[in-house]
């Protein structure tokens, strides 16, 4: 086995350059603390971009994998497996849906999603409706398909010819969109309930209702992309709870593993039977390991006092980093909801909000960006306090020697 040491300069001897990592590297999690190979201690709050839901080698989720690595690890979907039937089914019970196909990621679930949604208005209504809606700043993953339905242009540069259909709206403006959708032509309608990559920003319910009704109205499908803001992230298991707003297509993904990648698209019986034999597949979506362990995520994510234990977490962490950006005049307000929290920095502010990622890892705390000017929180739902405690010290620490 290869044991010899490495860098970070040893990325840019062997990795595609797609990423600019910083220059620690991780080597050990517990919990919501992180050891970097010189054994330097950070409080996470990046929550692998909201996907260590449960944080760092949590027991239970270790023990299921341990037990499901000794029994089978993966089949081919020539055949199903216990583990995947097992969550299919959870899911259905405590969501809206009543099917659910597995993926890997969350751009695999909204490829999917998007796949669905097209197959769906040809079979019913023909093939001049296949008109897909998203809106500026959105983020729906990395593929051809999935990036152009994204609402953020950087993203698709130099990838062109970008797959046609594809109309983008502004988000939180109903009139935008009913200025582009068409009975004849509109299969779906894509949002996310609140815009994680395009600076953590909650939709407005009434928004999010004229867009089922306008869905209604249509013949369209609503896809709610719930990869970032599901998984009990804003205190309900999903997001659409919290809007009191039913989708016809939801996707998950990020925290649905705690850090196993897997995904999942949930979506109704009429809906699902568009996606017949041999229209979709995954090599590995609905693997065994993958799939037991989500299981136990969800079940222990859905519990009342986990859920319940967000908000009073939100409300702890919102507060200190409102304090911190009162004392020291960077942050306007924070914004989000649950455990998906974006700090915005003030028009006055000179900086970036890589500037307080940087210095926050200087001083032992762990911080996202969403954009240039949002400092992007996303830890494990279940920090102690203590922990957010101690990362709030770390991190005004941190502010007080970027703004000296």
């Amino acid at each position: 086995m290869n044991r010899e040491p490495v860098s970070r300069e040893l990325f840019d001897e062997v990795m595609v350059p797609n990423y600019a990592p910083g220059n620690i590297i991780p080597v050990r999690g517990e919990g919501s603390r992180v050891w970097d190979q010189e054994g330097r201690e950070f409080v996470d709050l990046q929550g692998g971009i909201a996907v260590t839901s449960l944080g760092h080698c949590h027991p239970g989720l270790v023990g299921v994998l341990q037990e499901q690595a000794e029994k089978i690890w993966h089949l081919s979907n020539v055949m199903t497996n216990e583990p995947a039937l097992r969550l299919a089914k959870t899911l259905c019970d405590q969501t809206f849906a009543e099917r659910v196909f597995f993926a890997n990621s969350g751009a695999e679930a909204n490829e999917a999603a998007f796949k669905l949604a097209r197959r769906y208005a040809w079979e019913h209504y023909g093939p001049e409706k296949n008109e897909i809606i998203s809106f500026t700043n959105s983020f729906h993953g990395r593929t051809l398909f999935t990036v152009s339905v994204g609402g953020q242009p950087k993203y698709l540069e130099g990838f062109e010819p970008a797959p046609g259909g594809i109309h983008h709206a502004e988000f939180n403006n109903l009139d935008s969109v009913k200025a582009l959708v068409s009975k004849e032509k509109t299969c779906a309608i894509v949002v996310e309930p609140i815009q994680g990559e395009g600076g953590v920003m909650p939709a407005d319910p009434e928004f999010l209702k004229g867009l089922r009704q306008l869905c209604d109205d249509n013949n369209a499908l609503l896809v709610f992309d719930e990869v970032q803001s599901g998984v009990g992230r804003t205190g309900h298991l999903y997001a659409y709870e919290m809007y009191n707003v039913v989708p016809d297509i939801l996707t998950s993904a990020k925290g649905l593993g705690g850090g196993f990648p897997v995904a999942a698209m949930l979506t109704t019986a009429e809906a699902a039977k568009s996606l017949g034999v041999g229209t979709h597949g995954s090599t590995y979506g609905g693997n065994a390991l993958a799939c037991a362990v989500a299981q136990k995520v969800i079940d222990t994510v859905s519990q009342p006092e986990i859920l319940k234990g967000v908000k009073a977490r939100s409300d702890k962490l919102r507060k200190g980093m409102m304090d911190i950006g009162e004392r020291y005049g960077v942050f306007s307000e924070v914004r989000g909801a649950g455990l998906l929290l974006g700090c915005v920095l003030t028009e006055k502010w000179q900086g970036t909000a890589k500037d307080f990622l940087n210095a926050g890892l200087d001083e032992g705390v762990m911080v996202l960006v969403a954009g240039a000017n949002v400092v992007r929180l996303a830890p494990s739902l279940i920090i102690p306090e203590s922990d957010i405690d101690e990362a709030l010290e770390r991190f005004e620490a941190a502010v007080k020697k970027v703004v000296s």
